[in-house]
């Protein structure tokens, strides 16, 4: 247990039912002893990851003023731009070492779900950047649809329609975000960790790290492992959704930054939400006599808005109002 696994997802991409049921048993024997594991065979070629790798750095290297002219504090979408501190995902640490840039699904201002001030739903706010707006909503999409194969790779352990998930992220609130983590030495205490520990909260993540490294996960032991940038993967792992639709089948498993010394890290994770009305509740293949349902039944918005409370200061002072 000290090392995540690497699964060569190249199979999903084919016909050939003995190999997708091969790749979903991997998949399922990861998502139940780790909630944590490497892909590699996707199609994300390098090239786009080194486009969107420039442009994250060329954000993050203008002016703040320039930066918080989409600052995220002042949209009720949680889209734009996050400054150093804004997260504080452990309660217990001070406000974490990194700045980010959110992005969503891109629905006009005069879309019905903007007007009906439907939580989660607007336009995205991109900078000012010759090329970025069209790179990384095209970006959104290809991560989109990837999480998607996951998923439906998924639905041959888990027992349910192949198509289940398909149906629910029509319209998802997933979220595409880069993050940059100035050096350790920056940091305001010897406590500030780049991204306290935490869970996510969603149904699954789809994460690229640069070389610089930093992310730590806690196995089953309670042990905290490096899982080191690996070339040409993605990192994957669930979210607390996920953990209520298999009634904890599946891990949500705690993980951290620690901000690496002397060197800026660059990372973007793709948080994969289905469509905000649906309803997140006990999977039937997931529960029986001695395993009754965990969790109530919420929707996968209440549930999102109700750890962005947790984690983000101005989220609850906008609820309060």
């Amino acid at each position: 247990m000290n090392s995540l696994p690497i699964i060569d997802i190249s199979p999903l991409y084919g016909d050939e039912p003995s190999a997708w049921q091969t790749v979903a048993e991997q998949i399922d024997s990861a998502c139940r002893q780790w909630g944590f594991f490497y892909i590699k065979g996707h199609p994300i070629s390098p090239a786009r990851i080194a486009e969107v790798l420039d442009n994250a750095q060329r954000f993050f290297a203008l002016p703040v003023e320039e930066k918080l002219k989409i600052d995220i504090t002042q949209t009720r979408h949680h889209r734009g731009y996050g400054a150093i501190a804004t997260e504080q995902l452990d309660p217990t640490k001070p406000s974490d070492l990194k700045e980010t840039f959110d992005m969503g699904l891109h629905l006009p201002a005069d879309h019905p779900d903007v007007l009906a001030e439907k939580p989660l739903r607007g336009p995205n706010r991109h900078p000012d950047l010759m090329g970025w707006e069209n790179l990384m909503e095209e970006h959104y999409r290809d991560m989109q649809a990837l999480a998607q194969t996951l998923l439906r790779a998924m639905t041959l352990a888990l027992g349910i329609e192949r198509d289940f998930f398909d149906t629910r992220f029509n319209a998802p609130v997933s979220v595409l975000r880069l993050i940059h983590y100035p050096p350790r030495q920056t940091a305001s205490s010897a406590e500030q960790q780049g991204a306290g520990a935490h869970t996510d909260y969603g149904c699954i993540t789809l994460l690229y790290q640069d070389a610089a490294g930093g992310l730590q996960v806690r196995n089953v032991n309670g042990q905290w492992i490096d899982a080191p940038p690996i070339d040409g993967t993605f990192v994957v792992n669930l979210g607390d959704m996920m953990a209520r639709w298999s009634n904890d089948r599946y891990l949500s498993t705690p993980h951290r930054v620690i901000s690496p010394l002397g060197v800026d890290r660059y990372s973007m994770p793709f948080f994969a939400e289905p469509h905000p009305d649906t309803l997140i509740q006990c999977l039937p293949g997931c529960q029986d006599d001695a395993h009754p349902p965990k969790y109530p039944t919420t929707t996968c918005a209440q549930f999102l808005l109700s750890r962005f409370a947790d984690t983000y200061a101005y989220r609850r002072e906008q609820q309060a109002v």
